[in-house]
């Protein structure tokens, strides 16, 4: 009995093993065939995907953490290359697609390398080794930010999404709402995004505060309230169910009355609470009787009922109030302040707007478009685009896109790589030749030879600092003065997220797959 077949002899029946180099390909082609599946969906010219899920719900994007997020992968390693894209996601924003499809082609090359014989920790030192001349020259090469360059990162995120026809008018609302916020803020946390179908992406708007898609609940309110003074409440304003069944037994008719005449009482009592906090805008996380309505429209109050939890959460941040549970406890010091509240048509729905709020310059882009799906699409254009923006202002710096940093980071490590003596100048070779991945993938979405667009990329960088590829002629341009700008903390993240999980997949030697239906063998015993 050989050594593997002892420890297989070892393992519960019906457990998988794969072990040494037969482990290492499995994992290498899982992830290899993750990156694949979105490497298509990269640069201006990407292509997009249609995700139906087991409802029949379809997403169409090419939004590489959505698309990835809707995936339905089993294979550990697999799991292990999506959970980039989202570390991606969380930490700048974006570059999604980018991370994932370098670290596919990182264990890729480093296949090659386990076939000539190098030891996976090696290759592992050299990629390690790569990633950090990598950052430093990143660092050395990037540039300051100006006001131009902040709107041609938003220009350049939107780049290849389904609103590109309207990139230029979503940059100015971006950075009109960003200049709203303090430097400190994080604009992905004090800027909202609402979707509205029914018109074209370009009619899309800034609102200087939040949006509610919900409508004041009476016909008789107010439609406008000036200087509101805002009351959030998270209870029912109705008279209380008992938590259990229970029946009312009435034989004198004139009880009937009277019984309805408490109720009109004690509602009426809850509204006059309301109304002596103070408060001109009830906004209540559920319901609101009619008749309550009818009290409070005669007392001029503005009120909108079943508002989201998330929207309660950014109106107390935006104005300042205190939600209250117990109706029966407001006072005026739980009131949030604003400007303005008023009902606007959008569509064929109406919404309600609470503008200039007093406590925090929070603020909402109402996304337009003809279809849910171009809506959803552009919503995701910009959450990008706030993320670049997130990402630059961290640091103020940024880099040329279009291909011409990974071009130069290729070039330095090749150079890099002669320094080195041993194995390891063999994995920081294959690290340069896999950031070679990005213009290929460019060129081979826009139809063009990819051999002979590096060719010319690599003939070009000794003459232009950012050498980049115009996807739409297939010409060596300069990314810079073109406006092709991203962050450099966009790039810094997609090097080491790829890089640390293409050496964790390169160090597993041994996967070991327990039973799937031991429980269930369990259960029938």
């Amino acid at each position: 009995m050989t050594n593997n077949d002892s420890q297989n002899y070892m393992m519960p029946e019906g457990s998988q093993r794969n072990n040494g180099r037969n482990a290492q390909r499995m994992n290498i082609l899982a992830a290899k065939l993750v990156a694949e599946a979105i490497r298509t969906t990269l640069g201006p010219k990407g292509m997009d995907k249609m995700l139906v899920d087991s409802l029949g719900e379809v997403i169409v994007t090419n939004d590489g953490v959505t698309i990835l997020r809707e995936m339905d992968v089993e294979h550990p390693a697999a799991k292990m290359i999506i959970e980039v894209a989202k570390t991606q996601e969380e930490e700048v924003g974006d570059g999604t697609t980018t991370a994932v499809i370098l670290a596919g082609e990182l264990l890729k090359k480093a296949e090659e390398l386990l076939d000539k014989k190098i030891h996976p920790t090696v290759i592992s030192k050299g990629y390690k080794l790569a990633a950090i001349k990598a950052i430093e020259i990143l660092n050395k090469i990037s540039e300051d930010v100006d006001e131009t360059s902040l709107r041609k990162i938003c220009e350049t995120a939107m780049t290849g999404k389904g609103s590109e026809d309207a990139k230029e008018h979503l940059s100015k609302i971006i950075l009109e709402a960003v200049k709203l916020i303090d430097k400190n803020e994080d604009p992905r946390e004090t800027i909202f995004i609402e979707k509205k179908t029914g018109a074209s992406i370009s009619e899309s708007k800034l609102i200087k505060g939040i949006i509610l898609d919900k409508e004041k609940t009476h016909g008789s309110m107010p439609k406008t309230i000036q200087n509101a003074k805002i009351a959030l409440i998270e209870s029912p304003i109705e008279i209380k169910s008992t938590e259990t069944d229970s029946k009312i037994s009435i034989t004198d008719p004139e009880r009937i009355q009277q019984f309805l005449d408490m109720e009109e009482k004690m509602i009426k009592n809850i509204v006059l609470k309301i109304i002596s906090s103070g408060a001109n805008v009830v906004i209540c996380q559920k319901g609101i009787d009619e008749l309550a309505q009818h009290y409070l429209q005669k007392a001029g109050i503005y009120a909108c009922r079943r508002v989201k939890k998330s929207d309660m959460s950014k109106l107390s941040k935006a104005t300042g109030a205190k939600s209250v549970t117990d109706i029966q406890e407001i006072t005026k010091e739980d009131l949030g302040e604003a400007g303005l509240v008023h009902e606007v048509k959008v569509g064929e729905d109406f919404m309600t707007y609470i503008e200039n709020c007093q406590t925090s310059k929070l603020s909402t882009i109402l996304v337009r478009g003809s279809t849910s799906h171009i809506v959803d699409e552009a919503g995701r254009a910009i959450e990008d685009a706030l993320g670049d923006l997130t990402a630059t202002l961290k640091n103020n710096k940024v880099v040329a896109g279009a291909a011409a940093t990974e071009m130069i980071l290729s070039k330095s490590l090749a150079e890099y790589s002669e320094e080195l003596s041993g194995r390891e100048q063999l994995a920081v070779k294959a690290y340069s030749e896999s950031l070679e991945i990005i213009p290929k993938t460019l060129a081979e979405n826009a139809g063009l030879d990819p051999i002979d667009v590096l060719t010319e990329l690599k003939a070009n960088q000794s003459k232009i600092k950012w050498a980049g590829i115009d996807v739409y002629t297939g010409k060596v341009i300069d990314s810079w003065k073109e406006g092709i700008i991203e962050p450099l903390n966009v790039k810094t993240q997609a090097i080491t997220s790829s890089t640390d999980v293409a050496n964790m997949i390169l160090r597993i030697d041994d996967v070991i797959l327990a039973e799937t239906n031991k429980e269930s063998k369990n259960i029938d015993e």
